[in-house]
């Protein structure tokens, strides 16, 4: 059996938990999180706590308790907790503001670049150069905020664009003659 499908997923009080034949549903305080479960997999709700354990013995279903334990671990943290991304703009002339559902960029291009939020991510932008995403769904923060990255990649010469706030970008040395 996995390591990971051992451990089991504590759920805190103010998280519902409902299981049908093929799927798990979470819901909380800061909303509400679906899954679909495999055969491999049986997800048992056992006083407050789920239990993954494999279905039979394949590599596959010992592979995928891991997995699934992990995800419903994951949503159960979102619905209760949830999920915060941080990116910071470097560069001269670089801004963010956040407008409602969109996220206006400045990123040194002939034209302003507008972001519209996807449902159940949520933008601030406590400066200009800093952009905070916020969310129940860990896979969907990530995504977002590796979409906004994508804008413009930190180049490694001078360090300019858009970065997580965690990030470490390696400056390589200029050209010499």
């Amino acid at each position: 059996m996995s390591r990971v499908a051992k451990n089991p997923v504590a759920v805190p009080s103010g998280v519902v938990v409902a299981m049908d034949a093929n799927e798990i549903s979470i819901k909380g305080p800061l909303g509400a999180l679906k899954q679909r479960l495999t055969a491999d997999v049986k997800v048992v709700q056992e006083g407050n706590a789920l239990k993954c354990a494999a279905a039979n013995n394949s590599k596959q279903a010992d592979a995928m308790s891991g997995t699934m334990r992990a995800l419903v671990a994951n949503m159960v943290h979102g619905v209760s907790q949830g999920f915060e991304r941080k990116l910071t703009l470097v560069g001269v002339g670089y801004r963010a503001q956040a407008a409602g559902d969109t996220l206006n960029l400045t990123l040194g291009y002939s034209h302003p670049v507008a972001y519209v939020m996807p449902e159940g991510v949520q933008v601030a932008t406590p400066s200009q150069t800093e952009i905070v995403l916020k969310g129940a769904d860990k896979q969907r923060v990530g995504q977002v905020a590796a979409e906004i990255r994508a804008f413009r990649e930190p180049e490694p010469y001078k360090g300019k664009g858009v970065r997580y706030s965690d990030e470490v970008v390696i400056m390589k040395e200029t050209k010499k003659k």
